[in-house]
């Protein structure tokens, strides 16, 4: 594969693709990172908790689909939040197995925080473009993710 130095040549859709990775890779874990040194909640952690704040009290499984993970995952990130008092979980009458979970007080206070630090981070890294260039940049991001992705692509 050949380098891409000073002069432009053609991007293949392969090194597009694979410098987007790269880079929102790198940009999550610089989120996650800022978020916890800074507020002490993980980028899951305060997803959860933003996804409980904007629509109330929701059973685990239903969190899980909201926030497109599996069912185990979701679980290990609520057990977390309620040890710290951030979300509580009640059980179902009929079902034991099923559970509610809802945003604390507390919950609702450390979440400001945690998403004022990744919203610096996001400043930091798109703050430079211009308007006319993030609205560009939003447009392409747009249509690669409505672009289907097939099993035969290439």
């Amino acid at each position: 594969m050949e380098q891409r130095g000073a002069t432009a040549t053609a991007s293949t859709p392969e090194q597009v693709g694979l410098s987007f990775l790269h880079l929102a890779y790198a940009l999550r874990e610089q989120v996650d990172q800022h978020m916890t040194a800074t507020a002490g909640l993980s980028l899951s952690r305060t997803k959860v908790l933003q996804v409980l704040a904007g629509r109330g009290a929701l059973h685990q499984a239903e969190l899980a689909t909201a926030l497109g993970q599996a069912p185990r995952s979701v679980t290990q990130i609520v057990e977390g939040l309620e040890r710290l008092g951030l979300v509580s979980r009640t059980g179902h009458p009929e079902d034991r197995r099923r559970k509610t979970v809802e945003l604390t007080p507390a919950g609702r206070t450390a979440l400001a925080p945690a998403e004022e630090a990744g919203t610096r981070v996001l400043r930091q890294r798109f703050g430079s473009l211009t308007p006319q260039q993030l609205t560009d940049l939003d447009a392409l991001l747009t249509l690669v993710g409505s672009t289907p992705a097939g099993d035969d692509a290439g």
